[in-house]
């Protein structure tokens, strides 16, 4: 069958893995056998993807980032540079947890920045944006700019990635795609049309 990817000659592809047509695998990256990547994925330089991994469509891993077992995310992830994943709470060197890794959601067209530290167990909701340094020590909600160490909630953020500034009634309009959203009971919703 005809590889349907594109991954550099210092790429390391295991067998059992799954990757989808039209992906990119940049330099001295590693995909370990089960991690499973969508269809136009962009994979960074010196990338590590562990087993179990689930990457969603258009999924956009930058430069020294490690994906370790656990992690989902949805189509249209951004995943900034060295951002972090972890996979156990209470690591030691000397006991071996792998049974304990524990399930990290990052939601569709959420984008997390550099150097962002995502601890375990935490879902990442919709659109949701973490901001470069942030420690992620909870749930973000959709559509959430989270900053900081830990990370609190500073604002919310449109689906083309600016901040959203909600009017008396609830009401906000991204400046850049005309979208309209709605704040209600601490939850926000892009109205359709």
């Amino acid at each position: 069958m005809k590889q349907e990817y594109f991954a550099h000659a210092s790429a390391v592809i295991d067998e059992g893995c799954s990757i989808g047509k039209g992906t990119r695998i940049w330099h001295f990256s590693h995909i370990m056998t089960g991690a499973e990547i969508g269809d136009n994925c962009n994979i960074g330089q010196n990338v590590v993807v562990s087993p179990g991994v689930v990457l969603g469509k258009n999924v956009k891993v930058q430069n020294n980032v490690s994906i370790y077992t656990g992690v989902i995310c949805g189509d249209d992830v951004f995943l900034g540079p060295s951002m972090v994943f972890t996979n156990i709470i209470n690591p030691r060197s000397a006991i071996v947890r792998k049974e304990n890794y524990i399930t990290t959601m990052v939601g569709k067209g959420a984008s997390i920045g550099a150097n962002a530290t995502i601890i375990c167990g935490n879902k990442i909701g919709q659109y949701a944006f973490i901001g470069a340094g942030a420690v992620v020590t909870r749930e973000v909600k959709p559509y959430a700019l989270v900053m900081g160490n830990p990370a609190r909630q500073t604002g919310w953020m449109s689906e083309f990635g600016h901040k959203l500034v909600f009017d008396k009634e609830g009401m906000a309009e991204c400046p850049e795609s005309g979208e309209k959203y709605r704040l209600k009971e601490g939850i926000v919703s892009k109205i359709k049309y």
